[in-house]
């Protein structure tokens, strides 16, 4: 099954604001896809962006 997440999802996920999401997004640190109008995430996307986030002190 392939999860999709939309922008307001992942920043509930993430804790952090919209504009902090498509700021990821337009950087290219969060890989998306415009499906018509709205932004999708992948599920598997996401998990590999927080995979790469995660700093072990």
């Amino acid at each position: 099954d392939l999860l999709l997440y939309t922008i307001e999802e992942v920043a509930t996920i993430l804790k952090v604001t919209k504009r902090t999401v498509y700021n990821y997004i337009n950087s290219g640190a969060l890989i998306a896809a415009k499906i018509g109008k709205h932004w999708r995430i992948k599920a598997l996307d996401l998990k590999s962006f927080i995979d790469d986030s995660i700093i072990v002190i």
